[in-house]
């Protein structure tokens, strides 16, 4: 029998996506799932991209440029410009989702047994990505206890071989809601001037930021155009999750140059997404404005209620639309398995993210979950309300 890759056995499932059957299955039998275990906002897409694909006069669907249209690309950084970015159209690369955009940066600047430094938890792909291309994910742990902060720079730098090709952070945080202050990113980019490093910023969730807090760029830092590469995408921005559009962005022309070659390898993203995304791009501030009260209402409601139940710990989220929780359990993987195969309340249950599959450390993170509060504000209580009836039982 032909055997698999060492590759393809080493790379992990998504602790986002593998309870899904368990999930199904409930379904089947007449529970409904809340699902707090995925990034996919409830909030309408705007309409006017929505109009773009359903209203076009295009007889032929044709390939799109590989580094998508220098319309759009220009576009793109017209908006940018807004928020303190100042980039061209040649800076920039649409590619299929923030996923290719990262998968194409890490091909780009290392080889296989080469290193990048992640504060952890992280996105649980940057690890699928990393095995995919042969990269060793270097952990540095953040801590619940300090609301997932970053790390002290001795703990950076104490990592850094001759292998270590950049450092990657979300900003804001996924799973954490974490949001960098302007003096941990001017840290970072000191870091990256004195090993001669790369700085990726994967920044989908630039607009969601709360308590008046402001989203800092790497892209606005004078001094790191040669090191700084922000990953970028319409997913969250829009809730055009299904539009699969992202971007990479950055002034050094080399990696540009380079990572243009990968996306000329897989042709173009598709061309009614980009129609799609390009149209959205005309959304007005109002949008987000609205969405933005809307997801911190959500996070307070989310919050306050877990803050409730006895033995659970939770970090305030600053961004994004994630927390992660730490609960009364020795094993969050087999309780989020329980809670959607052996239990309900009502004929209903929740759908968590166990948050070890964010972790690379072996053993970090086996009693939290990450929870996404993309649902509305009466679903969320019941939620929480559903998690300490669940955790009662579970416990008994």
């Amino acid at each position: 029998m032909p055997s698999i890759s060492q590759k393809g056995n080493s790379m992990p499932q998504s602790p986002i996506r593998k309870l899904v059957p368990f999930a199904e299955a409930a379904k089947k039998n007449g529970t409904k799932v809340f699902h707090l275990n995925i990034g996919q906002p409830d909030i309408k897409t705007p309409q006017i991209a929505l109009d773009a694909v359903k209203n076009n006069a295009i007889q032929v669907l044709s390939y799109a440029r590989s580094e998508g249209s220098e319309e759009y690309r220009t576009k793109l950084a017209n908006y940018y410009a807004k928020n303190e970015i100042h980039v061209n159209a040649n800076n920039i690369i649409a590619t299929t989702g923030g996923s290719e955009a990262l998968l194409f940066t890490i091909g780009s600047i290392t080889d296989p047994g080469d290193e990048i430094i992640i504060p952890e938890p992280f996105y649980a792909n940057y690890n699928g990505f990393s095995t995919a291309s042969g990269v060793k994910v270097v952990p540095v742990i953040s801590k619940i206890e300090d609301n997932f902060a970053l790390p002290a720079i001795e703990d950076f730098e104490k990592l850094i071989t001759s292998k270590t090709k950049a450092i990657l952070i979300c900003n804001p945080g996924n799973p954490t809601g974490y949001l960098y202050s302007e003096v941990e990113i001017e840290k970072l980019k000191q870091i990256v001037l004195k090993h001669d490093l790369f700085l990726i910023a994967d920044e989908v969730y630039r607009e969601f930021t709360y308590d008046g807090e402001k989203h800092n760029s790497v892209m606005a830092l004078d001094g790191l155009e040669q090191n700084a590469i922000m990953i970028d995408s319409v997913s969250k921005r829009y809730s055009m999750c299904g539009a699969r559009i992202g971007c990479i962005v950055s002034k050094n022309e080399d990696f540009i140059n380079t990572a243009i070659k990968f996306a000329q390898a897989r042709l173009s993203p598709p061309t009614y997404a980009l129609l799609a995304s390009e149209a959205a791009l005309d959304t007005p501030q109002s949008y987000f404005d609205e969405v933005i009260e809307e997801y911190q209402e959500r996070r307070d409601t989310l919050i306050s209620e877990l803050q409730k139940i006895d033995g659970v710990k939770v970090a305030n989220p600053k961004g994004a639309f994630y927390c992660i929780a730490e609960l009364p359990v020795k094993n969050s993987d087999d309780f989020a398995q329980w809670i959607l195969e052996k239990f309900n309340h009502n004929n209903e249950t929740v759908m968590v993210a166990p948050a070890g599959g964010f972790y690379s450390t072996e053993g970090e993170g086996k009693n939290q979950v990450r929870i996404a509060y993309v649902l509305n504000k009466t679903d969320l209580k019941r939620c929480v309300e559903i998690l300490k009836i669940a955790l009662e039982k579970y416990n008994s």
